[in-house]
């Protein structure tokens, strides 16, 4: 009977092993630091040390692009500086003194080719020197979601004061991911530079993000696969001998969009982390829409409202990554007032929708109003229709006053004349 327990056991551990192994193992990277998140939502899916400081290298290009998109003009001609040629190292398109290029192709230039003179001079044109543009640089990374993160140059080359996280750059890389320009070339892995009015000579570029083209072999957990990932779509790669081989990906399957961020690994480690994150995120997450936009959530009463109720309704779809097999699990917690006080404009936001799976918040929506709700007409002297009241104004009770006076006077003389008329009648 013990022998039959004890066999008993030992197959449930193993099978409960057995399931863990199957499903829930997270990929073992090699990376000292790594993301993946949902590109929509930017719900983490894998953390490893993501808010350690980290070298950028050139990932840091993915900042200067967005930038330049955004505050340049893609056709206006950019004229290279008598300095930038001579002062920058590494990865260069060989641009002269004086020499013309659109802003598009050092665009290209910058994300395809990782040149770092582009770059540099691209923080020039844009903001005159190299120090007033790392100011736009951290200040645009502030507003796009970065915590830890401090740029001093366009390009990445080092500097001990240059440095980021996973998670930064993992919000940065959703952010610009948004722009159909940006998302165009980081897609794209070669591209020709026309001759300029300095070089006679058409310049052919390549990426080295071996994720959109590469044919060689790689091993992933095990299996021999192409380092060409199915469905990748960028962004950009990075090395320093400091950051060591750094790598932003983003790749497109059924309409799922997933963001990898790998940092400070070697030679292919680089390609190989990011199709175990990749892999991880697609075979073990689904996209499930979890609310529509326009859909009724419920009526809300009205406090001196001209209606009684407001309609309230989501404000745009809702998806969220999901664990497979855990889509039925999803609840949905409605944040609503009781009662909510009129003037309410259409759109309003009046309360949201919270997505919760196991007790967490995972995502959450809006909830806006249907319609327009006016304040019932009132002469309150505090407001009408929700304005401030004119009668709240010092010189209209000062005018009122006055011709309060006059009237009085007026009906005063009117009475002495009167009461003159009637005696001499008499």
């Amino acid at each position: 009977m013990l022998k039959k327990i004890i066999v008993f056991f030992l197959l449930l551990f193993l099978v409960f092993n057995f399931e863990k192994h199957v499903f829930a193992d997270e990929p073992d990277i090699s990376a000292e630091a790594a993301i993946l998140i949902d590109a929509d939502t930017g719900t983490i899916l894998f953390e490893k040390n993501i808010h350690q400081k980290m070298f950028p290298a050139s990932t840091t290009k993915m900042l200067t692009a967005i930038i330049a998109i955004e505050k340049g003009n893609l056709d206006q001609k950019v004229t290279v500086d008598k300095k930038t040629p001579y002062e920058i190292e590494g990865s260069h398109i060989a641009l002269e003194p004086d020499e013309v290029l659109s802003m598009r192709d050092l665009i290209y230039a910058t994300l395809i080719e990782s040149a770092n003179d582009a770059a540099a001079v691209i923080g020039k044109h844009i903001s005159g020197s190299t120090e007033d543009f790392s100011k736009l640089m951290n200040t645009k990374a502030r507003e796009i979601g970065a915590k830890n993160s401090n740029f001093v140059n366009a390009n990445g080359l080092h500097d001990d004061n240059h440095f980021t996280t996973a998670y930064d750059l993992a919000m940065i890389a959703k952010y610009a991911m948004q722009n159909d320009f940006f998302r165009s070339v980081v897609s794209t892995y070669t591209y020709t530079i026309e001759p300029t009015n300095i070089k006679s000579a058409s310049r052919p570029i390549g990426s080295s993000n071996k994720l959109l083209y590469g044919v060689e072999k790689i091993n992933v957990d095990g299996k021999t696969v192409s380092i060409k990932y199915d469905g990748a779509n960028g962004i950009k790669t990075g090395y320093t001998p400091q950051a060591q081989s750094c790598l932003v990906s983003s790749a497109e399957k059924n309409g799922q969009r997933l963001i990898s961020v790998v940092l400070k690994t070697t030679g292919n480690n680089v390609f190989i982390d990011t199709h175990k994150l990749l892999n991880y995120g697609f075979d073990n997450f689904a996209s499930v829409k979890l609310a529509f936009k326009n859909e009724f959530i419920d009526n809300i009463d009205v406090e001196n409202g001209d209606k009684s109720i407001v309609t309230g309704i989501v404000d745009n779809d809702l998806y969220s990554l999901v664990p497979k097999g855990k889509e039925s699990e999803v609840k949905r917690n409605i944040v609503l007032p009781e009662k909510i006080s009129a003037p309410i404009s259409k759109g309003q936001v009046i309360g949201k929708i919270e997505l919760q799976l196991n007790g967490k918040v995972i995502e959450t929506a809006n909830i806006v109003s249907a319609m327009e709700i006016n304040q019932k007409a009132t002469f309150d002297v505090v407001n009408i229709n929700g304005k401030e009241s004119i009668f709240r104004k010092w010189w209209l009770w000062l005018i009122l006053l006055l011709l309060a006076w006059r009237i009085s006077v007026e009906f005063k003389r009117k009475k002495i004349r009167r009461k003159k008329s009637y005696l001499y009648m008499r």
